[in-house]
C-alpha cells in the first residue's frame, strides 16, 4: 500500500544504513566484500600475520581444557561438553564419565556432531553453529531425557530449534510429536513441562508478533503433537519493547512461573505466579487459572531465584515503602512471598558495595550462594549457605584454606546443569603465577581455594 511505502521510506531516510538487515542478501553481501576488499588493501590481510598464525594455532589446540557439566542426578548421569578443533570446525557435542573426565585422555562418546549433518537449506549458509541446548527439568525426581538443540544456519542471530532425545540420541522427529521450528529466527523457547513449551517467535513470518527491536512480542503455549498454528497466546508484550518472555522453571522443590517485559536493555517488568510441581505438569499454561501479579520492584533491578527467595540486585539506590534503604550495586534477598506484598521488613543485603569492592559474580549449589567479590582489585570469596527451615542466610568461613592467593583469579560454576542437585562445583584458576587449572571442589568447606 501506499502509507507502507511512505513509511518504508521514512524509515530508510532516518536510517540509510537499514537495508543491510538482510544480512545475506545479495546486494548487502557484495558491500561487505567490497567494503573488506578496501580495508585489506589498506591493512593488509590479517590471515597472513604472525599473529594469526598463532593465535589460530592456540584456538585448534587440544591442549585446551574442556568445560564439562553432568545432565541428570543419577549415579550413572555423564558429563556433556561442546568441542571444536581442526578436525570438528563446527563442533560436536559429547559425552563421558566423570571418572573418565579425570583421566589425562578422558575417552568421549559422540552424541551429535555438527559437520555430519546435512547443510542448512535457507539463504546462502553452509554450516551449521552451536547455540546451546535447554533441558528438560521437571523438578527432583526428572528423568533429564530431552533437551531443545539451537542451531544457527551460518552462525547468525536467527535460530533453528529441534528436540532431541538424550537417551536414543536421535533428533525427536514431529511426526514422532517431537518440537521442531525449522525456520530461522529470534526465537525464544524453554519447556514448560514434558508436554508444553513456551515460544515466542516470528510467528506467520510477517514480524507481526514481533517487537520494534525484532525479538519476540509474543509468547505461546504449544502442545506436544499440535502444529504451531495451534498454539496459544498466554503473554504480549509492548511493541515498543526490546523483547517480551515468559518462562517456568523448577527450584529446590518450588515452581515459579514468570511474564518478563524486556522495556530498554537496562530496564524490565517481571510478573509473577508461584505453582506446583502437580499443576504446571496437568494444566497448560492457557488453562492455568492462577493470576500472575507485577513484582515490586525498580525497573531497573534484576531478579532471581533461590527456591522461595527473590534475589535482587540493584542497579540504583533504592528505599522500599517499609523496611531499610540499599545501596546501588547492593544483593538484596528476601521471601518472595514477602516481596510480592512489598513487604521488604525481613529483606536482607547479603552485598553491599563500597568505594573499593564490587560485586563480579555469583554462583549457585544446592545450598549456597557463593559471592565473587573484588575488594581493591583481589578476589574473594564469599559463602552463604540457606537454612530452609529460618528462611535465613549464614555466612562460611572457610579460614585461610578459602582465601584466594595474591596474583591469582578464580571462578567457580555448578558442575551440574542442575545447580540444585548438591554442593559439587568446577573451580577454575587462573593468574600470572599460575597455569590455567580444573579442580572439583565443594561449598561444605568454602572450596578451600
Amino acid at each position: 500500500s501506499s502509507a507502507a511505502a511512505s513509511s518504508a521510506a521514512a524509515a530508510a531516510a532516518a536510517d540509510p544504513h537499514l537495508w543491510l538487515e538482510d544480512v545475506l542478501g545479495e546486494r548487502q553481501l557484495a558491500w561487505v566484500e567490497d567494503v573488506n576488499k578496501k580495508c585489506i588493501d589498506a591493512v593488509g590481510d590479517p590471515k597472513e600475520t604472525e599473529a594469526y598464525e598463532r593465535i589460530k594455532a592456540i584456538l585448534d589446540s587440544k591442549d585446551k581444557i574442556p568445560h564439562a557439566y553432568r545432565i541428570g542426578n543419577d549415579a550413572d548421569s555423564q558429563y556433556y561438553n561442546f568441542w571444536q578443533d581442526a578436525n570438528h570446525v563446527q563442533g560436536i557435542w559429547r559425552r563421558t564419565t566423570l571418572e573418565s573426565f579425570k583421566t589425562k585422555e578422558p575417552k568421549w562418546t559422540t552424541v551429535l556432531d555438527l559437520d555430519a549433518m546435512p547443510p542448512p537449506t535457507t539463504d546462502t549458509a553452509k554450516t551449521w553453529v552451536w547455540h546451546g541446548s535447554t533441558l528438560l527439568d521437571e523438578g527432583p525426581n526428572g528423568k533429564w531425557d530431552r533437551a531443545l538443540i539451537r542451531l544457527s544456519p551460518g552462525g547468525s542471530d536467527a535460530d533453528t530449534c529441534r528436540e532431541f532425545d538424550l537417551k536414543t540420541e536421535k533428533f525427536v522427529e514431529p511426526a514422532d510429536g517431537g518440537f521442531a521450528l525449522p525456520t530461522p529466527a529470534k526465537t525464544r523457547i524453554s519447556y514448560r513441562s514434558r508436554d508444553e513449551v513456551l515460544v515466542g517467535t516470528d510467528f506467520g513470518g510477517d514480524n507481526s508478533t514481533l517487537t520494534d527491536s525484532g525479538y519476540p512480542r509474543v509468547v505461546k503455549s504449544w502442545k506436544r503433537g499440535t502444529p504451531i498454528e495451534e498454539a496459544m497466546t498466554v503473554f504480549e508484550g509492548e511493541q515498543t519493547d526490546i523483547a517480551a518472555n515468559m518462562y517456568a522453571f523448577h527450584d529446590r522443590e518450588f515452581v515459579h512461573e514468570f511474564k518478563l517485559r524486556s522495556i530498554t536493555f537496562y530496564t524490565s517488568k517481571y510478573f509473577y505466579r508461584s505453582l506446583t510441581a502437580e499443576g504446571i505438569a496437568g494444566t497448560t499454561a492457557d488453562e492455568e487459572t492462577t493470576p500472575f501479579k507485577e513484582v515490586p520492584i525498580p525497573e531497573d533491578a534484576e531478579l532471581d531465584m533461590f527456591a522461595d527467595v527473590a534475589m535482587i540486585t540493584l542497579r540504583t539506590d533504592y528505599e522500599p515503602v517499609t523496611g531499610t534503604a540499599f545501596k546501588a550495586g547492593s544483593l538484596v534477598s528476601l521471601p518472595m512471598a514477602e516481596l510480592m506484598e512489598d513487604n521488604w521488613s525481613n529483606a536482607f543485603a547479603m552485598f553491599t558495595p563500597t568505594p573499593c569492592r564490587s560485586l563480579s559474580s555469583t554462583t549457585e549449589s544446592k545450598d549456597y550462594i557463593i559471592l565473587k567479590v573484588l575488594e581493591d582489585v583481589k578476589t574473594n570469596l564469599e559463602f552463604w549457605k540457606y537454612d530452609s527451615t529460618s528462611k535465613t542466610w549464614m555466612r562460611q568461613e572457610g579460614g585461610d584454606d578459602a582465601r584466594v592467593r595474591v596474583g591469582e583469579d578464580v571462578s567457580l560454576h555448578s558442575h551440574c546443569r542442575d545447580s540444585s542437585a548438591d554442593n559439587t562445583l568446577w573451580l577454575w584458576r587462573d593468574g600470572y603465577i599460575v597455569p590455567d587449572t580444573l579442580e572439583m571442589a565443594s561449598a561444605d568447606d568454602c572450596c578451600a581455594v
